[in-house]
């Protein structure tokens, strides 16, 4: 496929500017300018959208999408769109469009919500720079991008309990920033760049610097680690669901855990190579790590009787699966975990979409306060069922896809203990998800609910209520479809034949 040059280095920039300019306009905005500020929002969002599917189509086509600029001697600000990059911008831009929208019903009547859609729009603008980022170094700016940007997201309502979630949250962000800063430092020491390639840009050097790239490789997987909510690393996530819940819903589907996750695939297929980094001997303990992460934020999931932090733990666990997918070393792992990068979003989003429906309209924050709920807010419940459902591994919706193509990839490799990581996690899962369900769907109501609101056409807000309805849809459709072109599955197929398969 030919595209002229000036369009393909104009595009990243494109995507990039579709959410940052209209942040910057909607800081100078007034309270009362609901109608321009949603307006600009839903403005940027679908731009994004139109240009991620001209992106999708030239790189199907294997046409490049590439800018730089000279930040540093030898170190240039770089914007690449790849196969591995549209994964997650797709992911990103559909999902921004409709937090937008489910955030807009949301805050109908919050203050500060010019300030709050600023740094949305900027929250979304560091999370395309991550996936787009073709070197280290433009990944480790807008990566704290993302850190400064979610903060004022996370704080958003002022309460001592919130600040306090806030400070958990740059304390723990921070450090992780330094140990990355500090990786990528030693890296350029050794390499003299830090741009990503296929198959990595170390496995050239001297026997003599293995072992400095094993800490190199600790490093980075800490940095990236915090925001993926690895062990030990993970003590901020469930802290931060404090935030109102389009801020919970970024958190876990769309930005910060996936900026972290993302990070961890694009360190170990460019800037390691994947076979390299399997001969360092590095590989076996990020998969043991992943999966002691899926069973411990399980376990803790289990005894959570808020609902947000029973899904703030489930997501601990669940982003694992991507780094375990990876860390296996083979392609069809590779294929199960990059697909859960999707996959889990879309599952993940519903169900926080669906928590913020049952506070918002009925004042409903704990599980136990959820006897009969289903019978009030039907679709609601029944979005959450089905994304319940994908969590567990119910074929067909989509998280089947995930943990099938993860079992079989365990048993290319040898890895046959993986899949009693993938049968317990299934079974803790079950325990904590289908308990919900029941106490929704069987069980009587007990007297009032805490804080009811009434609509007139609908069980709540169409502002809340449509999102979670669609992306509900699009775990059952990926699921169904998985094998339709362009599905996250094919995609993620595409992918590891370029990244991993390719020589």
């Amino acid at each position: 496929m030919i595209i002229s040059p000036a369009f393909s280095s104009t595009l990243p920039l494109a995507l990039v500017a579709s959410s940052l300019l209209p942040g910057l306009i909607i800081f100078a905005l007034a309270e009362e300018s609901v109608r321009l500020r949603t307006a600009l929002n839903l403005l940027g969002a679908l731009s994004k959208l139109l240009l991620v599917a001209l992106m999708l189509w030239g790189v199907y086509h294997d046409a490049a999408f590439e800018t730089r600029f000279e930040l540093l001697p030898g170190l240039p600000l770089i914007l690449r769109a790849d196969a591995l990059s549209l994964l997650f911008i797709t992911l990103s831009a559909q999902l921004w469009f409709l937090t937008t929208i489910y955030a807009v019903g949301y805050l109908e009547e919050s203050p500060h919500r010019s300030r709050f859609f600023g740094f949305f729009s900027l929250c979304v603008t560091a999370t395309v720079g991550v996936a787009m980022a073709g070197n280290l170094l433009t990944f480790i700016l807008f990566y704290e991008m993302l850190t400064l940007s979610t903060y004022p997201l996370v704080v958003h309502r002022g309460t001592p309990v919130a600040r306090r979630a806030g400070e958990a949250y740059l304390l723990y962000t921070v450090l992780g920033g330094v140990l990355l800063l500090l990786g990528a430092v030693w890296l350029y020491t050794l390499t003299g760049t830090l741009e990503f390639r296929p198959q990595g840009i170390v496995s050239d050097l001297d026997v003599g610097d293995h072992k400095a790239l094993i800490i190199i490789f600790v490093l980075l997987m800490g940095g990236l680690g915090v925001k993926a909510a690895l062990l030990p690393l993970h003590g901020w996530l469930p802290k931060a669901m404090v935030a109102p819940a389009p801020v919970s819903a970024l958190l876990h589907a769309v930005a910060v855990v996936k900026a972290g996750a993302f990070g961890i695939v694009r360190v170990v297929y460019d800037i390691f190579g994947i076979q390299f980094a399997a001969t360092l001997g590095v590989m076996m303990p990020l998969a043991w790590l992943a999966s002691a992460t899926i069973i411990y934020g399980s376990v803790r999931a289990l005894f959570q009787d808020d609902l947000k932090r029973r899904l703030a733990y489930s997501t601990v666990s669940q982003v694992s699966y991507i780094a375990l997918g990876v860390a296996l070393v083979g392609p069809i792992a590779s294929v199960g975990g990059l697909v859960h990068l999707v996959h889990q979003g879309l599952m993940k989003i519903t169900l926080f979409f669906c928590a913020g429906n049952l506070a918002e309209t009925l004042g409903i924050h704990r599980i136990s306060e959820m006897n009969g709920v289903a019978r009030r807010m039907p679709w609601t419940m029944a979005a959450f069922t089905v994304a319940s459902l994908g969590m567990i591994g119910v074929p067909p919706v989509a998280g089947f896809i995930s943990k099938w193509y993860l079992g079989l990839g365990a048993m290319e490799v040898g890895a046959d203990w993986v899949l009693l990581v993938l049968a317990g996690s299934s079974a803790l899962n079950a325990l904590y998800f289908l308990p919900i369900l029941y106490r929704a769907w069987f069980l009587e109501p007990e007297g009032d609910w805490p804080q009811e609101r009434h609509y007139p056409r609908a069980e709540t807000s169409l502002a809340l209520l449509i999102p979670p309805v669609i992306t509900a849809s699009l775990a059952l459709a990926a699921g169904l479809l998985a094998s339709v072109p362009f599905s996250p599955q094919e995609w993620a197929k595409l992918v590891v034949v370029r990244e991993f398969l390719d020589p």
